[in-house]
């Protein structure tokens, strides 16, 4: 009997779920799953120092739930208002469950 390398991923589903901190869930609330938002509206949005914005959404780029329109993979506090931060689509569903269980 021939087994497939990735039959384990039919049985148990094909990913796990996402497992959100509060500043990470409101981070993804405060960029909203339309058509994202720019540093600068998050920076109103959120009242946190620029530094500690910056540590969070460079945590959710790293895990591919945020992306940025011109693709970088790290934000700066220089480059950081003029920035544009949208949901990645791949995760929206998975992260709107989560969201939903915070």
């Amino acid at each position: 009997m021939l087994r497939c390398w990735n039959e384990s991923r039919y049985k148990y589903g094909m990913a796990r779920t996402p497992k959100l901190n509060g500043r990470e869930s409101g981070m993804l609330k405060a960029i909203g799953f339309g058509l994202g938002v720019t540093g600068e509206e998050l920076l109103e949005r959120t009242h946190m120092s620029p530094e500690d914005l910056c540590d969070v959404l460079n945590t959710l780029l790293d895990i591919g739930y945020v992306e940025t329109t011109s693709m970088k993979e790290r934000v700066t506090v220089d480059n950081l208002k003029a920035e544009n931060f949208e949901i990645n689509p791949s995760y929206a569903t998975d992260l709107k469950a989560a969201m939903r269980r915070c």
